[in-house]
Formats: structure tokens, C-alpha cells, sequence
């Protein structure tokens, strides 16, 4: 695993207040440290390849697709239901939820699209990683548009502000 690269950013303040006005109390975004190496779409984001749209937008097709692949429960059918409970669904309303947005998302980016998004966002895999032949600049530089391009659609599709 590659050491950790770290860099001061400012992310939005998860305790901010809108009752309250914005001061030195109550401010709308804090000092952070984050990792750049974490995954390709925090490292384009960190060198301003992705606007704050694009990454929203990677972001929340990233909480999609682990709600997807997060493993199931398997059904034990020789245990006793207890005081009268049903039978826990292995697959749960968030996971059919998040497969159907995921659904909806095929379609508009496209094969190619959805395997580039897929495993960028979804798997983590670095752009290197993901183009032929390895290791290419020109194919990197592609596949890159290509995210942004794609990334681009999903802001559309989930209402994200884009650029201008």
C-alpha cells in the first residue's frame, strides 16, 4: 500500500447551523487533513481536475455502489424466531434502493461509461490501473476526460450544480 500523501483542505462543517449566522463559532467549513492517495477521484479533486459537483457526484455513486456490494446476511433458517419475529430480508430497503438508482445510471452513461465509473469510483481503481496500455499518458489523459465527461451526466441526472 503506497504511503499516505496528506493535504490540508477545508471540508463543510457537519455542525454548522443555518438558524444561527455564520462567525468564528459557527463557520460553514473547517480545516481538514485528507489523504490524496485514498483513491483517483480525491487525488483529481485535490488538483482541481474535478469540480465540487463532479466529486459530489463521484461521492454518491461511490455510497451507492458499497451500499450494493455490502455483503448480505445469510438467512440461518434452523434458528428459532424469537417472541414472535419475523424472519430478517437479507437484502435490506437501502440496498434496493441504491441498486436501483444504480440501474438508472447505466443507461445514460453507457457500457464503457458505467465499467470506467464503476471501477474508479466504485472499486477504487486508479486510472493507470484502468487504461490500455498500462501506464500510457495519452490513455490516462482519456480516461480522465472520460470520468469527467461521465461525472458530468451524473450531476445532471442528480440535479448537482455543474460548471458554467
Amino acid at each position: 500500500m503506497p504511503a499516505p500523501k496528506l493535504r490540508p483542505t477545508l471540508v463543510p462543517n457537519p455542525y454548522f447551523s443555518r438558524a444561527h449566522r455564520e462567525d468564528a463559532t459557527n463557520p460553514r467549513t473547517i480545516p481538514a487533513i485528507i489523504n490524496i492517495k485514498e483513491s483517483a477521484v480525491v487525488m483529481l479533486y485535490s488538483r482541481g481536475r474535478l469540480d465540487d459537483a463532479q466529486f459530489a457526484a463521484a461521492s454518491k455513486f461511490r455510497a451507492l455502489w458499497e451500499a450494493v456490494c455490502r455483503s448480505t446476511r445469510a438467512i440461518d433458517y434452523g434458528r428459532e424466531p424469537v417472541d414472535g419475529g419475523r424472519r430478517a430480508d437479507p437484502i435490506g430497503e437501502r440496498q434496493m434502493h441504491a441498486a436501483d438508482q444504480l440501474r438508472r445510471v447505466r443507461p445514460l452513461l453507457g457500457e464503457q461509461g458505467y465499467w470506467l465509473v464503476a471501477r474508479i469510483c466504485g472499486e477504487g481503481y486508479s486510472l493507470g490501473e484502468v487504461v490500455r496500455p498500462r501506464g500510457s499518458k495519452r490513455a490516462k489523459l482519456n480516461a480522465a476526460n472520460d470520468l469527467r465527461t461521465c461525472l458530468d451526466k451524473l450531476c445532471e441526472l442528480w440535479n448537482l450544480a455543474t460548471r458554467r
